[in-house]
């Protein structure tokens, strides 16, 4: 039997690893402005981007919390709507061969073609940056959800129904259990989409978020500003990732244990 190796097993590498990739990128980028002598208006050191953040702390905070708020309520209706869209598509096959080239059809159109008809028809307010982190994270969900629940092997189904178990049965105890490593495969992806929505959205029509933040640094020439924008979406896209897989990791043990 092959031995793991404490790098993939121990808790204390899966913090470790991540922080020294964060480093080493850091120093790469630290690095290049030194080696290149780069201007600070055309790319800042991380020390400068540091300086800045702790030079308006509070108002960073603040468009950092409207970012956030942007995301994650976008991200919990797609979630409300996208899985039991799923649920349905999965239990017909003519919906869905009516529905797939539907969500292909959306999917498929740019994202910040769409933000400017949002704020036309929902107005200057939040509901255009929820909406546009909606339609960012509703495909991943579907897609993931509806193949998680094919994932169910056929022997096992066949078995549950052999011992006259009820649909909800077979559904929770069976099905949705082979289903949920892939659903939060999709969460995990759509969140980190999720962010990128918010700030497509707050680019048009916004006048709080990181996303504005960062066009506005653009309109001043205030490259710092805009790195220290980026470096919170950042943060926040890490912290909200791996929250999901810390809840994945609590939720479902017994998945953990198969890889």
């Amino acid at each position: 039997m092959k031995r793991k190796s404490w790098l993939t097993t121990s808790p204390a590498a899966a913090v470790l690893l991540p922080v020294i990739g964060l480093a080493a990128a850091i120093g790469l980028w630290w690095g290049a402005t030194i080696v290149f002598s780069i201007q600070p208006y055309l790319l800042p050191t991380p020390w400068d981007v540091v300086v800045k953040l702790f030079d308006q702390p509070g108002e960073l905070l603040a468009h950092t919390g409207t970012s956030l708020l942007e995301t994650l309520e976008g991200f919990v209706l797609a979630i409300v709507i996208g899985v039991p869209i799923a649920l349905v598509i999965v239990r017909s096959v003519i919906l869905e061969r009516l529905v797939y080239p539907l969500l292909l059809m959306v999917n498929s159109i740019p994202k910040v073609a769409v933000a400017p008809l949002l704020v036309i028809w929902m107005g200057f307010g939040q509901w255009p940056k929820v909406v546009m982190v909606l339609l960012m994270c509703f495909f991943p969900i579907v897609i993931s959800t509806a193949q998680g629940m094919k994932s169910t092997p056929t022997e096992l189904v066949e078995l549950m129904r052999s011992l006259n178990a009820s649909r909800a049965q077979e559904f929770f105890k069976l099905r949705l259990r082979y289903a949920m490593p892939q659903i939060f495969t999709g969460f995990k992806v759509a969140i980190s989409l999720a962010v990128i929505g918010s700030v497509i959205s707050e680019f048009v029509g916004a006048t709080k978020g990181l996303g504005y933040v960062i066009q506005q640094s653009g309109a001043s020439a205030d490259t710092t500003l805009a790195f220290a924008a980026i470096t919170l979406l950042s943060v926040m896209s890490i912290v909200l990732f791996y929250t999901l897989a810390l809840l994945e990791h609590l939720l479902l043990p017994w998945a953990q244990e198969k890889r």
